[in-house]
């Protein structure tokens, strides 16, 4: 991993919140509990998880003063949450959110066919540095394609976090694309995950966030409720 002499011990989450459909205020609202609760340095949450997998929902801008709540949670407990939402520029984007605000981090590389309908693929890799961490972000299916790992771990990543939607018959498919970049790249691989309903179609999606090490071992895993969360101390 990149960079392992130079930082100390991260504490990383991953959270699967009870989403309402295009409901904002009241998804911030789940975001800041999980947060709290969490108490760890980054918080991972699902794709579109501020508005529910909903493929019309309107765009968040980063300065909307519903986001207030998750922006104060994160100033409380130091942590940084990376939130779904679609922005502006037809995207789907990883918002991440501190204590200072939020901004638009990542924009989905990948898009599904229903997705590319409205959306525009993201234009390039992203990497966050946190306390020397240097983390990779994907979103959902770029999670299948092994060009996006490829490019994103050459950036010299200790992590790569995906924020994702899968249904629950289609459980086995995150923890094999997991499985596989974390051993292929020798990272550590986060998988948040929608859990309950979602929208989009997802009337049953899969949950089962986790995280994985470098050597394709589980190192915790949250079940197929909604609200739950799992954290680990890297």
């Amino acid at each position: 991993m990149a960079g392992e002499f130079a930082r100390g011990p991260l504490t990383l989450a991953v959270a699967q919140p009870l989403c309402l459909a295009y409901d904002v205020a009241a998804n911030v609202a789940a975001h800041a509990s999980l947060v709290r609760a969490a108490a760890a340095r980054v918080v991972v949450f699902p794709e579109l998880s501020l508005t529910g997998y909903e493929l019309d929902a309107a765009p968040v801008d980063p300065s909307d003063p519903r986001l207030a709540p998750l922006v104060d949670a994160c100033a409380e407990v130091g942590a940084l949450a990376l939130a779904g939402a679609p922005v502006a520029g037809e995207h789907i984007a990883t918002l991440a959110v501190d204590g200072a605000g939020a901004r638009v981090a990542y924009r989905k590389m990948w898009l599904g066919a229903v997705e590319a309908r409205r959306f525009t693929p993201g234009p390039a890799p992203a990497v966050l540095e946190v306390d020397g961490w240097r983390l990779g972000l994907a979103i959902c299916k770029d999670t299948g394609v092994a060009e996006h790992a490829a490019r994103t771990c050459a950036l010299g990543v200790d992590g790569y976090l995906a924020s994702i939607v899968d249904s629950a018959a289609e459980a086995a498919v995150p923890d094999e694309r997991a499985f596989r970049i974390s051993t292929t790249h020798r990272v550590v691989v986060a998988v948040a995950s929608f859990a309950g309903s979602t929208g989009g179609g997802y009337s049953e999606a899969a949950g089962r966030s986790a995280v994985w090490a470098p050597d394709g071992s589980v190192l915790a895993r949250a079940g197929t409720v909604p609200g739950e969360f799992v954290r680990v101390a890297l």
